[in-house]
């Protein structure tokens, strides 16, 4: 992985530009990248942070419908139609119709969908403990990325340019 944003390249190369490395979207990206990368290397490399997402709700709230689980989850539709069809193909996750409405499909973890969940839950603890171990207030920065989340999403849904 890249060094993306160091102020002054160890090779000599070229430097980011400092208007950049201020752009909160740019610092969102690198904090993605980077936290996809570790995950990848320290959870699993084929079950994904969203997947996980998934599981930890369908976990949380058995038997809820695809489109309110995408909502919960913050993934479009689309989405989680395929993360769903994914898990399912693994065997961690159980669809079934709804009684009332053919149209919508019920969750549920499976036995190695929750035995999955349970070694999951390990290294994504320990990842999130090693991510955050320099910042003291977690708490707080935790509550003002939310706060940023839901602004971010606010502006992306509104009115287009």
């Amino acid at each position: 992985m890249s060094r993306e944003g160091d102020a002054a390249d160890a090779e000599g190369g070229p430097t980011t530009p400092a208007v950049i490395r201020q752009a909160p979207g740019y610092l969102a990206r690198r904090l993605h990248q980077a936290y996809t990368a570790a995950w990848a290397r320290r959870v699993d490399p084929v079950l994904t942070g969203p997947q996980y997402a998934v599981l930890v709700t369908v976990e949380a709230h058995p038997k809820l419908d695809q489109g309110s689980l995408a909502h919960t989850v913050a993934l479009d539709r689309s989405t989680m139609a395929d993360v769903c069809r994914r898990l399912e193909d693994r065997g961690l996750i159980e669809r079934t119709q709804a009684p009332a409405d053919g149209r919508r499909k019920l969750l549920g973890l499976t036995d190695d969908g929750r035995a999955a969940l349970g070694r999951l839950r390990v290294r994504v603890t320990a990842l999130e403990d090693e991510l955050m171990a320099e910042h003291a207030s977690l708490a707080d920065l935790l509550g003002h990325l939310d706060a940023l989340s839901r602004r971010w999403e606010t502006v992306a849904t509104g009115p287009t340019a």
